[in-house]
């Protein structure tokens, strides 16, 4: 074990921090993008890896504040297939810690043509993405020099649930984003070693990682870190699809990461929880409705669409020391890099 921090987790370390740059000095940014897009009809993402975890996560925000619905755009049908988008009058998030995909940067500029209001959120103002979109929020998060994204995803994630909340005058929302900083510093306390013991030490194949609604897009995530940080095979899904053929993976001692968010969805998620526990998963969950999956200490927000932010913050300091434990160099993640460009 390391005598000094990782840098992953000196990045963790800073994300209360970071996030409260965000708030101090993103006001116009968002204030200005929630004006021209306040009669959005509809909403669409396009984003890749975390960033596109953090859209899958905002997705549930969008569709339950306005009724509308929001999809993932498919980069490829853009970038490689050459066709055109129609969505006239949509909101458009495209997403990137970099700003410098390719990919990305071309669906922006599709999404632009094919008449939406298209709002980069990216900690690169000066990127191309910046330069296709219509507006730019920066999520100033400041330099992450970790190759796995930490406190970029939570701005980015954070950015997006502003400017929602912004555009649809959410005064409840908009007051406990004001007030994360302060949990996601408790966020970072939390302590899961007994989940980060277990799972370093286990032989089991793979994992799973479970969430629903908005905490869904923290469960995939998770399962993204697993990957690239520890070297553990890991699967997100939604607690609801889970029992619909994953499950015949589990087996005893098969580990199991479950979120939850103080929301309509925390009950149902509970109850999957306990059901592959009672099929000798090894489950930890953020909530204390379980009987049989083990509770993990957890943040709660005020607020059940700010929850999962203060989940992956604690999440993200548990997959460090799960790296730490296994070996394995949380700082330089096998095969990757910082900036990944796709086409």
């Amino acid at each position: 074990m390391p005598d000094t921090p990782t840098q992953m987790k000196r990045e963790i370390d800073e994300i209360p921090r970071a996030l409260q740059n965000l708030l101090a000095h993103g006001r116009d940014d968002i204030t200005s993008a929630a004006a021209a897009a306040k009669n959005a009809r509809g909403f669409a993402s396009a984003a890749r890896g975390s960033s596109d975890h953090a859209c899958a996560a905002l997705k549930y925000t969008a569709e339950i504040l306005s009724g509308q619905t929001m999809t993932s755009l498919a980069p490829s049908v853009v970038s490689l297939y050459g066709k055109e988008l129609k969505l006239n009058g949509a909101l458009c998030l495209a997403v990137s810690q970099s700003g410098q995909s390719p990919d990305i940067v071309q669906t922006a500029q599709a999404a632009v043509a094919g008449g939406a209001f298209t709002v980069a959120l990216t900690n690169n103002t000066e990127s191309p993405l910046a330069g296709a979109a219509s507006a730019v929020v920066g999520i100033r998060a400041g330099e992450e020099h970790g190759v796995a994204a930490t406190k970029t995803f939570v701005n980015s994630l954070v950015a997006g649930l502003w400017l929602l909340a912004e555009m649809h005058g959410d005064k409840k929302l908009l007051a406990a984003i004001q007030n994360l900083p302060d949990f996601l510093h408790e966020a970072t306390l939390c302590d899961w070693t007994d989940a980060a013991s277990f799972i370093a030490d286990t032989d089991a194949p793979s994992l799973f990682t479970l969430g629903r609604g908005a905490s869904y897009g923290i469960a995939l995530e998770a399962a993204l870190k697993f990957k690239e940080v520890c070297r553990l095979h890991a699967e997100g899904y939604s607690s609801a699809e889970v029992l619909h053929g994953p499950v015949s993976l589990v087996g005893d001692g098969f580990p199991v990461v479950a979120f939850a968010a103080a929301d309509a969805a925390e009950t149902a998620l509970a109850q999957v929880a306990d059901k592959l526990a009672e099929r000798g998963a090894r489950v930890f969950a953020t909530t204390s409705r379980a009987r049989r999956a083990s509770a993990l200490p957890h943040v709660r927000t005020a607020h059940p669409m700010t929850d999962p932010v203060a989940a992956v913050v604690s999440f993200y300091g548990m997959a460090e020391r799960v790296a730490v434990l296994r070996g394995v160099d949380p700082d330089a993640p096998r095969h990757l890099q910082k900036v990944t460009e796709t086409l």
